[in-house]
């Protein structure tokens, strides 16, 4: 028998992942497309491209960790909670139980049943999965999305960094578009084929908002008609 693959127990990391890869191509892209568009030298945009490289993998590290931590605490703090209704209340416990049970199609006998055994094997356990939607493939790991969002933003924020370096001044504008482009659809790729969703929708939806973001930030670099040398 072939066993089944899914995909929901990756959710934590490559959300993480595909974020901080994302933000680390457009927003470093974003940055040297916005110092190009006012400056006629290169030190200014390899300078504002390592920085935002530096800050932004710092800051999505740490906004990740801080993130996902008030989950962790927010489903801890239910847990506890939980922990103790158990304990003063297992009565009640035990028919809330059996109601979901009855609300997800089982007869009054077979939930109360099932309800009596789950709580049994792991009260704790059947409450937090059934009643609170809280498990181990979805449950919050703060530093594991801390260093999957930090690590992914450097790998993306390099790329065009690297443009920065190396890229012909009077095409760095379009050279750091056409690639970051081609980047985000890489990236775009395999967030689909990792989370098993369509390649084509998600490579478009983060063409279309890369090439907006992008534009914004040419935009603004004419606009103020800033030439930095």
């Amino acid at each position: 028998m072939e066993i089944e693959k899914h995909y929901i127990n990756r959710s934590g990391w490559l959300r993480a992942a595909v974020l901080g890869a994302n933000d680390g191509i457009l927003s470093t892209t974003s940055l040297a497309i916005g110092v190009a568009a006012a400056s006629t030298t290169r030190e200014p945009i390899i300078l504002a491209t390592l920085a935002g490289v530096v800050a932004g993998a710092l800051s999505m590290a740490a906004g990740e960790y801080v993130s996902v931590s008030s989950q962790s605490d927010i489903e801890t703090a239910d847990l506890l909670r939980e922990q103790d209704e158990l304990e003063n209340f297992p009565e009640s416990e035990l028919q809330e139980l059996a109601m979901i049970y009855e609300k997800r199609g089982l007869d009054k006998t077979l939930a109360i049943a099932v309800a009596k055994q789950l709580t049994a094997h792991n009260a704790l356990e059947a409450h937090a999965r059934d009643e609170l939607g809280i498990n181990e493939i979805t449950q919050a790991k703060p530093f594991q999305a801390a260093i999957a969002s930090g690590i992914s933003f450097i790998a993306g924020g390099l790329l065009p960094l690297l443009l920065s370096l190396f890229a012909p001044m009077k095409q760095m504008i379009v050279l750091q578009y056409g690639f970051s482009i081609l980047f985000l659809a890489v990236s775009g790729t395999f967030a689909a084929k990792a989370g098993g969703s369509l390649v084509f929708r998600s490579v478009m939806r983060i063409c279309i908002w890369g090439t907006f973001a992008m534009a914004m930030s040419a935009l603004v670099g004419y606009l103020f008609e800033v030439r930095v040398s």
